[in-house]
């Protein structure tokens, strides 16, 4: 369960960088749309998809201390 929460974990980070930095992009080259969704809308899921990976990493760190003790 540690592996699988480590792995989800840094998929879901660098998932959400990807986004954030297509948003990101995608606003500075003056497009306010993508897909129907906007900007916004895709930096904010982005930035959500961090924060999920970092409660997987998290919860994977919390679980190797446990198993020391």
């Amino acid at each position: 369960m540690n592996s699988l929460m480590l792995m989800l974990g840094r998929l879901a980070g660098l998932g959400g960088l990807i986004l954030c930095i297509a948003s990101l992009g995608l606003r500075l080259t003056g497009k306010y749309y993508l897909a129907g969704f906007q900007v916004g809308t895709l930096l904010q899921a982005g930035t959500a998809i961090m924060v999920a990976g970092c409660f997987c990493l998290l919860w994977a760190l919390a679980e190797g201390l446990k198993d020391r003790n």
